[in-house]
């Protein structure tokens, strides 16, 4: 069985997406997977909904923030995101 870290406070992961978009949906079963690995918060950001994140983000998504840095724009890799948290964890 894997060893899992946990922290008393969540990582937060901010995924910018909008409906419809592919690579989106694939992003997303990345970071689903990672989540199998290691629990963290994640908050869903439709760029559609704010003009000033559309406006950022607009040519760009996916984008995803761990904690409030961007982390990854465009492809997402579930090794990687867990390689991430768990630096998080370990003070990295």
């Amino acid at each position: 069985m894997r060893a899992i870290l946990l922290s008393p406070l969540l990582a937060k992961v901010t995924f910018y997406t909008k409906p419809n978009c592919p690579l989106c949906e694939k992003a997303l079963e990345q970071i689903e997977l990672a989540r199998q690995h290691i629990p963290f918060d994640l908050a869903l950001v439709n760029i559609l909904s704010d003009p000033e994140v559309y406006d950022r983000y607009k040519q760009d998504i996916p984008v995803v923030h761990l904690n409030g840095v961007e982390i990854f724009r465009h492809h997402v890799s579930a090794g990687e995101l867990v390689v991430k948290l768990r630096a998080l964890g370990s003070g990295g």
